[in-house]
């Protein structure tokens, strides 16, 4: 059974605006106000700003996506709140690392919640391209996605790389998030061939 998309549109919206409130809550006003009482928060901001870069890129990805879909059911509802609870660890793995200065285990959880936000889009894209057929719009901009194939490539390693090295894990997630970072154009370009006035 199909349903309209846009209560899981707007349901999703709400939920990644929440997230990134939460992750500016965590970033505690110093006592002091000299400029040296800003240093304690210099790992917070850094896990602050990648993470929002991260909730960013999934929202704008999400909502692209979404630009190529028709309607949703019930699987891809529950894909998506699959996809929702993994960004929802986001602001709680971001605290635990910036406040223990990138210590070992949090970057390690860090990136695991990172990669398990990717397997989780990926079986949302599955499920999208599932219900609207393999000759659908959504599965030719999808096709082969080689950046999601090199992003788990790479948080597997920087997982294991923070085992020994937890700066390098961080800055191989700053990788990912620059794969990223750039909007997907595939979809804007079918968007654009769709569109009526290039039928006319």
């Amino acid at each position: 059974m199909a349903f309209g998309k846009g209560r899981m549109e707007a349901f999703s919206d709400g939920v990644i605006a929440i997230i990134i409130t939460i992750m500016v809550l965590e970033m505690k006003v110093p006592h002091g106000d000299s400029i040296e009482s800003l240093k304690p928060l210099i790992p917070v901001f850094l896990s602050y700003i990648l993470s929002f870069i991260y909730v960013g890129i999934y929202w704008n990805n999400h909502h692209h996506m979404m630009q190529v879909v028709k309607s949703v059911n019930g699987i891809i509802l529950w894909a998506n709140l699959h996809l929702l609870f993994w960004l929802s660890l986001i602001p709680f793995v971001t605290g635990w690392m910036g406040e223990n200065h990138f210590a070992k285990w949090p970057v390690m959880c860090y990136g695991a919640v990172l990669a398990m936000n990717g397997a989780a889009y990926t079986i949302l894209e599955k499920a999208l391209i599932r219900h609207q057929g393999k000759n659908s719009l959504i599965a030719s901009v999808l096709g082969k996605d080689w950046k999601a194939k090199i992003s788990v490539v790479i948080y597997i390693a920087a997982i294991g790389i923070a085992w020994t090295n937890a700066t390098i894990g961080f800055i191989l997630y700053g990788v990912v998030a620059a794969i990223w970072f750039i909007p997907d154009k595939r979809i804007e370009k079918k968007l654009a061939n769709h569109s009526p006035e290039n039928k006319e």
